[in-house]
Formats: C-alpha cells, sequence, structure tokens
C-alpha cells in the first residue's frame, strides 16, 4: 500500500502540469540540457576546449614571432657569430672559454 503522503505529492506535481504548455515546456528544455547530443554538459567541455586551444596558439604565435626576430638576427655575420658564442658555446681555435654560472 502507498502511504498518504506519496499520493499527496504525485497529486501535487499533476497539478502542476495540467497546463500543456507547461508540461510541454519542461519537457522541450530537460531534452535540450540533458538528452540532446548537444546538451549543456558537451558545450561546457567544448567551450573549455576551446580556451584552452586559443592560448596554446596564441603561444605559438608567440613563439613564432621571436623565432622570426632571430632568423631576422642570424642574417648578419656579425650577429650570427654573437649568437653562436653566446648560445652556443662556439670559440675559435686559439681561444679558451670560460662559463661562470651563479647559484
Amino acid at each position: 500500500m502507498r502511504k498518504q503522503g506519496d499520493i499527496k505529492w504525485y497529486k501535487k506535481l499533476l497539478r502542476k502540469f495540467r497546463n500543456k504548455y507547461l508540461l510541454t515546456f519542461t519537457l522541450f528544455v530537460t531534452y535540450v540540457l540533458f538528452i540532446d547530443d548537444n546538451d549543456i554538459f558537451t558545450l561546457i567541455n567544448y567551450h573549455i576546449h576551446l580556451h584552452k586551444t586559443r592560448r596554446e596558439l596564441a603561444d605559438t604565435e608567440q613563439q613564432l614571432r621571436k623565432t622570426k626576430e632571430i632568423l631576422q638576427e642570424l642574417d648578419n655575420p656579425r650577429s650570427l657569430e654573437k649568437y653562436a658564442r653566446e648560445n652556443k658555446y662556439f670559440k675559435k681555435d686559439d681561444e679558451e672559454i670560460f662559463v661562470i654560472t651563479y647559484k
């Protein structure tokens, strides 16, 4: 047997949904938010992925700009020699190099 409280709850719910427009709207919203292929959770995941991809794109573009600047500097032979000595520790045959690192 059902309890009296269960029947009251059912009747209250039934009273709210006697209006066919309210019932239709509720079913539509439920379908769109939770059941559809493009539900709210999927849209949120797409939005997060889009932000992440845009950040990666901005970082890649910034890195590309820096690389192009370095490439333009390396067109000059003096700049090329300076870059090789400072970053790659190249030296001439008659030179000695001392690398000082700070702790």
